[in-house]
């Protein structure tokens, strides 16, 4: 069922500068969200939900946050819930 995929993107946020650790702070907050690493001008973030439309909120919400100057979506991956099984141990 479609809502119950499990959704993760992967996204660059380029902020302004000056403004990248107060950024960062803001991102961490966001629950689905993880920071990554990145350098003085851009964050590479991970965002995880249940839906592609849940990953664009998100990603909207950090658009608009203040110094931020663009966040875009580089990479998205879906999986049905019985994809994220770990398949069983069989020892020997």
């Amino acid at each position: 069922m479609a809502e119950d995929r499990w959704h993760v993107s992967s996204a660059v946020v380029s902020v302004a500068p000056n403004d990248r650790e107060a950024v960062r702070a803001r991102v961490e907050t966001l629950e689905g969200v993880e920071v990554h690493g990145g350098d003085d001008s851009r964050l590479i973030i991970t965002i995880e939900g249940h839906s592609t439309g849940h990953l664009g909120d998100r990603l909207t919400e950090i658009n608009l946050m203040p110094g931020v100057l663009v966040a875009n979506m580089v990479f998205e991956h879906a999986e049905e819930p019985d994809e994220r099984e770990e398949p069983p141990c069989h020892s020997t």
